[in-house]
């Protein structure tokens, strides 16, 4: 079970060596074919589509997340339509349609847009991270080791898909870049939150019980089941230290508590919602790719940008109910 303890995040010197470079593939997209992409009425294509693309931005701009923006068919698409379906009052099946893209339309044009990389875009990058708990424990943080890793997180974007993007680009200061435009956070205030097990979801409602926000998410395992029943948020960390207890789960040799710096990459992520239920919470994570296709310790994983959205519009008291 994961436990996480509040910290002050503290700074770091940018480490240039750190930037790692992912290549292009050849089956790169360009980005004017994403901004042009329309539906014709068939089903999206299977693998990569500049029409998956766009329906991905768009719903993550309707507040019905995809998790990770990488213009892929699939189950965590499919459900980020069925909540925009739920949200809008469209019948549900989770498959594009006329209705469906008509409504879509509402969140803007084009999907894909220029950014310029910053100087400061490339600072307070971490070295490579260390894979045991001991050695990250040593660290000031658990930073991002890449500027392309900074920047696919601040666009909601897999890693793979910004460097399909923008081949040839050494992601340095002063370029002009493709990325995503997911639009602007979720202002809204949550009443309540359900954490589907079954489906793997969790869903945000206002205090009228209207579904506001829909994230896939990772919800516990078989040998480290989540809570069940009712429970409510007690505290929201952004920036948390990660407290290893060998208790609860054992990680390599590591047989005494740690505390972990916080930082992106840290086990929790960047986000911390703590949980009524002790040991348990909502929390980020370095694998946002992973986000339902992966197990974790008993708490409920999302990506660090669904995470952080939530974790502003939660507060204390709001009631979190687990649902087979």
């Amino acid at each position: 079970m994961d436990t996480i303890q509040t910290g002050l995040a503290l700074a770091a010197a940018a480490l240039a060596a750190a930037t790692t470079i992912v290549e292009a593939r050849a089956d790169a997209i360009e980005p004017a074919a994403i901004n042009a992409a329309i539906f014709t009425g068939e089903d999206l294509p299977e693998g990569r589509s500049p029409l998956a693309v766009r329906v991905q931005i768009l719903l993550d701009r309707a507040g019905a997340s995809p998790g990770v923006i990488d213009g892929y068919s699939g189950e965590n698409l499919e459900k980020a339509i069925r909540g925009f379906e739920e949200v809008n009052k469209l019948p549900v099946d989770g498959k594009i349609d006329a209705l469906l893209w008509d409504t879509l339309q509402a969140m803007g044009n084009d999907v894909i847009v220029a950014y310029t990389i910053t100087d400061d875009d490339l600072s307070g990058l971490s070295a490579k991270l260390p894979d045991d708990y001991a050695e990250l424990a040593k660290l000031d943080q658990i930073g991002f080791t890449s500027v392309q890793e900074k920047l696919a997180e601040r666009f909601h974007m897999d890693m793979q898909f910004l460097a399909d993007l923008n081949p040839g680009m050494a992601f340095s200061a002063g370029e002009t870049i493709a990325v995503a435009d997911p639009g602007t956070d979720n202002e809204a205030q949550v009443a309540s939150l359900v954490a589907d097990k079954s489906d793997a979801r969790l869903l945000a409602y206002d205090a009228t019980g209207t579904l506001i926000a829909i994230y896939p998410v990772t919800i516990g395992s078989a040998s480290t089941p989540s809570p069940t029943g009712s429970h409510s948020v007690t505290a929201v960390a952004i920036d948390p230290t990660y407290s290893y207890n060998p208790e609860n789960f054992v990680q390599g040799n590591n047989k005494q508590p740690l505390t972990l710096p916080p930082g992106p990459n840290g086990p929790v992520g960047n986000v911390w919602i703590d949980l009524s239920e002790p040991t348990y919470g909502i929390h980020g994570t370095p694998h946002p790719s992973r986000i339902d296709k992966t197990s974790s310790h008993g708490c409920v994983r999302m990506t660090n940008w669904d995470a952080g959205e939530l974790a502003h519009m939660v507060s204390e008291g709001v009631v979190v109910e687990f649902r087979d």
